[in-house]
């Protein structure tokens, strides 16, 4: 149980951090930042494709596993999506295709 009270004590402070470090990001920088988390979300999905693949509780691993997998997934190419976008922002209009 003191184990499930630590681990949702780190989930919030994470959230914490996270909402006010995203926060006080300037707009000329969200561009860089993007990548960043997209990289970060690449090593999610590394990490949940072993999490599916672990024996020790084969059902309920595979179950979140997947989840994961799905999730990381949808936030890496969303983030590439999205950077590509603002990166053509950037662009002159004679040289787009």
């Amino acid at each position: 149980m003191n184990t499930y009270i630590f681990l949702t004590f780190i989930l919030m402070l994470s959230i914490f951090l996270g909402f006010e470090l995203i926060h006080k990001v300037p707009a000329t920088l969200h561009t860089p930042l993007m990548s960043a988390s997209n990289a970060i979300s690449g090593i999610t999905v590394v990490g949940a494709l072993t999490l599916a693949g672990q024996s020790s509780d084969p059902t309920l691993a595979t179950i979140l596993g997947s989840l994961a997998v799905g999730f990381a997934s949808i936030n890496v190419f969303g983030g590439y999506i999205v950077t590509d976008r603002m990166l053509s922002m950037f662009k002159k209009k004679g040289s787009q295709k």
